[in-house]
């Protein structure tokens, strides 16, 4: 702890006012300078002791202590950055507004510092008109002026003003073109702030990892990727935020090929994987392209950093290739470890449970975040728990966890694993209650009325079938086709319900997709013509199930890769029953693996089996 009487105020206080860590070690320096030069005011002290504080109301009090206290509001010009900073902060518009009228009647609008922090303060307090009258008034702008207005613009939403602000700056810099890419990546304008990023002379890794990031964060992991490569063919070297971002497309894509070839730039780059989060996204990036066998090799050379969110990705990586117990083993190291969990890892943990079909383990691992980790039960775990039981056709239990142990509202998530569960079963009236909550609570949401639907259908009660269509067209809600995607030799393949959506080989694929059926026929196969859920003549119904768009990304992989080969496939939606049974039998006849990751998990099928022994 500091002590004021070790040692004699000097001339220029600075150095110890900085240094003090607590407003304790703040007050014995203030009174040496009180008691030194028989001050009380110190625009300093102000400045830390707002720094130290975490209360606005306090810093307010400060404020008007010292400001009554003074003759002169120049000794607390310093301070006002640091209180308008804790106006912003704590949403005060009306005190941001008499600190405001205060500037003006010292005139401290003419000194750059303080007028800079007060357009901040106006941004951030969503008083952009406020904003726009101190932007135009302000006697001197520096570059700082410029670019807190295009940015500030641009986190709003007005793009007229920003693009008019960055228009009139009379010197563009790197900091304000990356602030208007940022701002309109974040509005999902992608294709604006791609054209702004190409007219950029110089781009700094700042350009290309807000690029990156803005189509990660936009669902649109391909591009991201592109970027990434134009990043490495410019010399530009990228950081370790760029590489995360780039991970995280590999991972939304799925393709093997393409996170081995991110790992390889790594270890040619010498690049560690030891920060807070690259090995962590390593062993996501492996987990979600299938390959859970790298993602557990990675896991190893970092795991002794005793980072939890290494051991948490490992954990999540394990549960949604449904090796529960696996997961669960990865977790009793974790705590033999005494890593602490968190409930991310709980989270993680209940996954497992729930796509292994370990009823008992779950409710164990749900108790123990509880009792022994003190870890109080988000939305999230209850949802977990609704799905382990769901899954096991173990409804009534589902409801009641939402009847009486949740202690908030379930979303429209909890109802929707519901439903699914009630499709699986059969049971109409439950699914009937389960679809609309969750219609109500995402009304948009086409999920919840194909399932719906479903159930239905597969009872035959087509006016009900009827009724629901007509229901989304009424709310103008569009169903989601499924997809399927599949990269062969670096190139991806998308295929939409019979339909080829790369090179246009939609025939080919047809061809061999019926040389295939045939063949598997030959093996046993029969079309589960249940999974047709219209009402169309049963001829018509193996028709459309010959077409589904995985299965087609079969065919085509078939076609493209040598006996004995790999076929990842990545759909957007559960893959139905019948797709699975295609699986497991083309595994056996053709000797393929196919490693299929649908909307919940992944499936590995192999010899005529899969990994999820049916349970999904």
């Amino acid at each position: 702890m500091l002590s004021s009487s070790s040692f004699p105020v000097p001339p220029s206080p600075a150095p110890l006012i900085n240094r003090c860590q607590t407003i304790s070690e703040l007050n014995q320096i203030h009174a040496q300078i009180i008691k030194s030069s028989r001050s009380s005011s110190h625009p300093l002290i102000l400045r830390r002791l707002v720094a130290l504080s975490p209360s606005h109301g306090f810093t307010i009090h400060l404020y008007s202590r010292w400001l009554s206290s003074s003759p002169h509001l120049q000794t607390l010009r310093l301070s006002l950055p640091s209180v308008l900073k804790s106006c912003g902060r704590h949403s005060s518009v009306e005190q941001a507004k008499q600190i405001h009228g205060q500037i003006l009647k010292a005139h401290f609008q003419l000194d750059p510092y303080v007028s800079n922090s007060l357009l901040r303060t106006y941004f951030e307090l969503g008083e952009d008109e406020i904003a726009w009258r101190v932007f135009e008034k302000m006697p001197q702008r520096d570059a700082v002026s410029w670019n807190s207005a295009v940015s500030g613009f641009v986190r709003s939403g007005h793009f007229g003003f920003a693009r008019r602000v960055f228009d009139e700056m009379p010197q563009k810099d790197l900091v304000s073109y990356n602030s208007m890419v940022d701002g309109l990546m974040k509005w999902n304008r992608c294709d604006l702030a791609r054209e702004l990023f190409c007219s950029m002379e110089e781009k700094d890794v700042v350009s290309w990892t807000t690029m990156i990031s803005g189509y990660v964060l936009n669902f649109r992991p391909k591009e991201a990727l592109e970027v990434f490569r134009e990043m490495l063919s410019s010399g530009v070297e990228p950081d370790a935020a760029a590489v995360v971002n780039v991970l995280a497309a590999v991972a939304d894509l799925g393709f093997p090929e393409e996170g081995k070839w991110v790992h390889a730039y790594l270890r040619r780059s010498n690049i560690k994987l030891n920060s807070e989060v690259l090995g962590s996204a390593l062993i996501d990036m492996y987990s979600k392209c299938g390959l859970v066998t790298n993602a557990y090799n990675v896991f190893r050379s970092v795991c002794d950093g005793r980072r939890v969110g290494d051991w948490n990705s490992m954990i999540s990586g394990l549960s949604i290739h449904g090796l529960g117990q696996e997961a669960l083993e990865i977790f009793e190291e974790m705590e033999r470890n005494k890593i602490q969990p968190d409930e991310i890892t709980f989270i993680a943990i209940l996954n497992g449970c729930s796509h292994s079909g370990m009823i008992e383990e779950g409710l164990y691992y749900f108790k123990l975040m509880k009792d022994k980790y003190q870890i109080e039960p988000r939305l999230q775990h209850y949802g977990c728990l609704i799905d382990l039981f769901g899954r096991a056709g173990l409804i009534e239990e589902a409801m009641r966890i939402i009847g009486e142990a949740m202690p908030m509202e379930p979303d429209a998530m909890a109802w929707k694993s519901i439903l699914s569960s009630c499709v699986k079963y059969g049971l109409v009236t439950y699914g009937e209650h389960a679809a609309t909550k969750a219609i109500d609570l995402a009304p948009q949401d086409s999920s919840s009325y194909v399932l719906l639907s479903n159930i239905y259908a597969r009872n035959k009660q087509w006016e009900d079938v009827e009724r629901v269509r007509e229901l989304m067209r009424e709310k103008r809600v569009q169903k989601v086709p499924g997809c399927s995607t599949v990269m062969i030799h670096g190139k991806v393949h998308e295929f939409i319900v019979g339909k080829e959506m790369g090179v246009g080989c939609r025939e080919v694929v047809l061809s061999k997709l019926e040389e295939v059926i045939s063949r598997l026929k030959m093996e046993g196969y029969e079309p589960d013509v249940t999974q047709v859920l219209v009402h169309v003549g049963e001829g018509e119904k193996e028709g459309l199930l010959s077409i589904h768009s995985e299965k087609m990304a079969v065919a085509f992989g078939l076609l493209n890769l040598e006996e004995g080969s790999s076929i990842h496939i990545v759909k957007n939606l559960r893959v139905c029953c019948d797709c699975h049974s295609f699986c497991e039998v083309v595994s056996k006849v053709y000797n393929y693996e196919i490693v299929l990751r649908d909307q919940n998990r992944f499936h590995h099928f192999k010899g005529g089996s899969c990994s999820c022994k049916g349970y999904w």
